[in-house]
C-alpha cells in the first residue's frame, strides 16, 4: 500500500508522520512517502521536527521535502492530510481521490470506531464509507514558526494519531 501524508511546507507535520509510519510499520507492506502543498522541493525537514521525531523514535536523516502534485497524489493507495483545509486542497488538485484521502484526525477516529475495520477486505472503501465517524477529528495545528513546546504537542498529537491507524494498516 502507498501511503502519502501532506501538510503545507513539507517541513514539519507529514515528515514527522511520515517517519512515524515507516518506524512503525512492517518494512516492505508500505510505501510512506509525504509532500507539500507549497513545498519548495528538497528542503531539510524543520530542526524542531527533527527533534521531535528523534525523541519519538523516528529517524530524521535524508529527508528532502517534495511538492504535493496532482501526479504525486494520485499514485498513492491512501492519503492523509493534516487538517481539513488541506483534505480540500489535495482534492482541488485531484477531485478522484475523494474516497482515498482523509484527515489523519478523520482516518484515526475512523480506525478506532469501527472494529471490523481491520478485517475490511477494502480497507480504504470501508474507512470512506465510515468517514462519519472522524466527522468532529481534530485538525493537526501548523507548529511552523512556533516553540519547541507546540513542535512537542504536535508531535505527540501526530503520534497518537498515527498509534490509532498503525493496528489497523499492519492487517493490510
Amino acid at each position: 500500500m502507498k501511503i502519502l501524508v501532506v501538510c503545507v511546507g513539507n517541513t514539519c507535520r507529514s515528515p514527522v508522520a511520515e517517519r512515524l509510519l515507516r518506524a512503525r510499520l512492517t518494512p516492505g507492506r508500505h510505501a510512506i512517502t509525504s509532500a507539500g502543498v507549497r513545498a519548495t522541493p528538497g528542503e531539510p525537514m524543520n530542526p524542531h521536527a527533527a527533534a521531535e521525531l528523534t525523541r519519538l523514535g523516528g529517524d530524521p536523516s535524508g529527508f528532502a521535502s517534495q511538492v504535493a502534485s496532482s501526479h504525486v497524489i494520485e499514485s498513492a493507495d491512501l492519503v492523509f492530510t493534516m487538517t481539513k483545509d488541506l483534505r480540500t486542497d489535495v482534492l482541488r488538485r485531484s477531485p478522484r481521490m475523494m474516497r482515498r484521502t482523509f484527515t489523519l484526525g478523520e482516518f484515526a477516529a475512523v480506525c478506532a470506531a469501527v472494529p471490523d475495520l481491520t478485517r475490511a477486505s477494502d480497507l480504504v472503501a470501508t474507512a470512506a464509507r465510515s468517514r462519519s465517524h472522524g466527522a468532529d477529528a481534530p485538525d493537526v495545528p501548523d507548529p511552523m514558526g512556533q516553540s519547541v513546546e507546540i513542535h512537542r504537542q504536535v508531535a505527540d498529537l501526530i503520534e497518537s494519531l498515527i498509534g490509532l491507524t498503525v493496528p489497523v494498516l499492519s492487517a493490510h
